[in-house]
């Protein structure tokens, strides 16, 4: 059952469009109310037995975005976990599309149906037990508005348990070699451009779960670029009772598997040299004297004492 939290109180004849209408798409229910507008922003998260707490304190930091054009899309993959929706449905804001996984059909294939509702220019990711600072939807919305170029959005978080703050690298070409050896755009803090997603024909692939959200990483490198803001918009929350902590032999397998296919098709990232991230030179073993940062293929600053640029130098092919 997918539907407006007040879908129960409309009719056909005050629905804002001139159709409401029920569908069955496979496993999916769907009841649809007319919306008047389509919306910036499409938030999408699925949701599986999610601790109530949890769950209100993530569907909160939503609602109380400085940034309001959204739609927030959850859809529930634990149907007989019924609970679930008296909480989603308490909020009753029209905003909230509630969706219902007839059967448990697992994470990838859930965020894929999350993607298939979506009506916003941009999708934002968010797990059912984290939660977004308020001015998160504001500042990545005004990244994306400012730089077509770029597909994906993501920035900093916050780990909640050890008060951590994970600082992923922030431009394209650093992104795009370090996802060569582990994912560093934060998938929980992700905006994406839909147009990208489906032009491109990229989705979830379930056979890399639970690491979908770096294979879509490596899916998306040649279609678009990335950039993570430099600072926190997500607190994630990291327990042994989650996805990653309960299934790290899985995860550590997949994300082997994933790493051979980036090797495969983008190994000039990480095998040519002008795609070596950085060249030290120290004096005794640990004073450094001059460092080389490679920006691009072409392209390289030079820093004194590792740390005071005083040359960019640019070779010709």
């Amino acid at each position: 059952m997918c539907h407006n939290v007040n879908a129960d109180m409309r009719t056909a004849e005050n629905c804002p469009l001139d159709v409401c209408e029920f569908a069955i798409d496979n496993n999916l229910l769907f009841f649809g109310v007319g919306i008047i507008a389509m919306p910036k922003i499409s938030v999408l998260t699925p949701i599986y037995n999610t601790d109530a707490s949890h769950l209100r304190e993530m569907i909160e930091s939503v609602l109380n975005q400085t940034y309001g054009d959204f739609e927030f899309i959850i859809l529930n993959d634990s149907p007989d976990n019924s609970s679930l929706k008296d909480i989603v449905l308490s909020y009753g804001d029209e905003r909230i599309r509630y969706c219902t996984n007839e059967v448990n059909l697992g994470i990838s294939e859930s965020r894929n149906r999350l993607l298939d509702l979506a009506s916003g220019e941009y999708v934002a990711v968010l797990d059912h037990d984290d939660v977004c600072y308020p001015s998160r939807f504001e500042k990545q919305v005004a990244y994306l508005d400012g730089h077509p170029e770029v597909g994906v959005c993501s920035s900093w978080f916050l780990e909640m348990l050890s008060n951590g703050l994970y600082k992923p690298p922030s431009e394209n070409i650093d992104i795009k070699r370090t996802l060569m050896r582990e994912n560093c755009v934060p998938h929980t803090a992700m905006m994406i451009r839909k147009s990208v997603l489906d032009d491109c024909r990229v989705r979830y692939e379930a056979q890399y779960s639970p690491a979908e959200d770096y294979m879509i990483c490596i899916r998306l490198m040649p279609y678009t670029m990335f950039h993570n803001i430099e600072e926190p918009l997500v607190k994630y929350r990291s327990f042994d009772g989650n996805t990653s902590s309960r299934q790290r032999q899985k995860m550590l397998d997949r994300d082997l598997m994933i790493k051979a296919i980036a090797y495969s098709n983008y190994g000039y990232i990480s095998n040519n040299e002008a795609c070596v991230r950085t060249r030290k030179i120290t004096l005794f073993g640990f004073i450094p004297l001059w460092k080389d940062r490679w920006v691009s293929p072409t392209c390289k600053w030079v820093y004194l004492f590792g740390f005071i640029p005083v040359a960019k130098i640019s070779h010709r092919r």
